[in-house]
């Protein structure tokens, strides 16, 4: 049994986390706020309602109190004809005893009317009390709204600009640069290495060129044919 109760557990765990995970903040606060809306129009309209039943205790309070107050009035006027000799006075007390139970009567009704007022007036106490919480806990959401509103704006631009650094750096774009970076490095290398090569091969050439080279010894023996030709050979060989 215990185990069946422990699986359940999990089980319901794991159906909050998931409900909790595709529940928007934003939009629960918002409907918390309607839901208190509407629960704030039915308890200003329950006050209403038993306001007016108030106010209807206390005037039939009033209203029962002037009768008992008018009985006893009319009590008194005929047991004064009776005692006058105005009437009967057999029939004035029969009629001043009717009157006094009226009073009696109404005097009930005036006790259950103030109870009912006294009632009523706690009722509605109690619900401008539950009203202005209700107030309060609205304003209270109101202003959990714009903060969550704000704090999801941040949010969103942190997980944005958050996600395209981890694009970058998992798209390889940091490594490539890396690698690029080496490559060019080598490449640098091997055309200097190429032209150290080249410069070394052109040195030797030069070298064997002047070594092998017999224009100058051929222009000077041409130069000197020419001078005897001419007979211009300086004196000193003559």
């Amino acid at each position: 049994m215990n185990l069946f109760k422990r699986l359940f557990k999990i089980g319901q765990a794991e159906t909050n986390s998931a409900i909790d995970q595709m529940e928007d903040p934003i939009k629960m606060t918002e409907q918390g706020i309607r839901d208190m809306k509407e629960d704030l129009d039915k308890s200003l309209e329950a006050l209403a309602q038993v306001k007016a039943l108030a106010i209807r205790a206390k005037n039939d309070q009033d209203e029962h109190q002037n009768k008992a107050d008018d009985y006893q009035n009319k009590a008194i006027a005929i047991l004064k004809k009776g005692h006058k000799k105005e009437m009967d006075s057999a029939e004035a007390d029969r009629l001043a005893k009717e009157s006094l139970i009226q009073k009696d009567l109404s005097d009930q009704q005036v006790i259950r009317s103030k109870e009912e007022s006294a009632k009523f007036d706690n009722n509605v106490a109690q619900l401008q009390k539950n009203i202005q919480s209700i107030k309060g806990n609205i304003g209270n959401w109101e202003n959990e709204l714009k903060t969550l509103r704000a704090r999801v704006k941040v949010s969103n631009a942190t997980k944005s600009l958050n996600k395209q650094m981890a694009q970058l750096d998992n798209s390889g774009t940091v490594s490539m640069l890396e690698r690029m970076k080496e490559k060019v490095a080598q490449e640098e290398a091997l055309a200097e290495a190429y032209g150290d090569i080249a410069n070394a091969t052109k040195s030797i050439d030069d070298e064997i060129d002047k070594a092998a080279d017999t224009s100058k010894g051929k222009a000077e023996e041409d130069l000197a044919q020419l001078k005897a030709k001419l007979g211009l050979n300086d004196s000193k060989d003559q």
